[in-house]
């Protein structure tokens, strides 16, 4: 007979609640991160790094070695987006990662350009 892990109730689903890994926070103390945001872990980490960290932020450790969207890790860590924005917040808060939004690396096409598209799409 296989023993079900003690964090795992087959009825109930995970013992501890995606929330309860954030406190119940909704928001990092940072900005909103955008689905394709680009997570890397710093080259130099700081000092003062918490030493208490959690295994989803180990794990994000590892997987943000390569550059790796926040999607792709909320994907991989099998964890809602809102609890994934929070924990990457707290780590960049740390220094531990650098979280870059593809918006800030271009400037964003004029409205005229948008227009002409839509126009063009709809002549079709």
């Amino acid at each position: 007979m296989t023993e079900t892990p003690q964090w795992l109730d087959e009825e109930a689903g995970p013992v501890v609640r995606p929330y309860a890994l954030i406190r119940g926070r909704t928001r990092s103390s940072g900005d909103m991160f955008d689905l394709i945001a680009t997570v890397r872990v710093v080259d130099e980490p700081p000092g003062d790094a918490p030493s208490d960290l959690g295994p989803e932020q180990q794990t994000i450790l590892r997987m943000a070695r390569s550059p790796i969207s926040v999607a792709d890790v909320a994907a991989e860590l099998d964890l809602p987006i809102g609890v994934v924005r929070v924990l990457l917040g707290d780590m960049r808060d740390h220094g531990l990662i650098s979280v870059t939004s593809p918006s800030a690396a271009r400037p964003r096409p004029s409205s005229g350009i948008l227009k002409e598209v839509i126009n063009g799409l709809r002549a079709l």
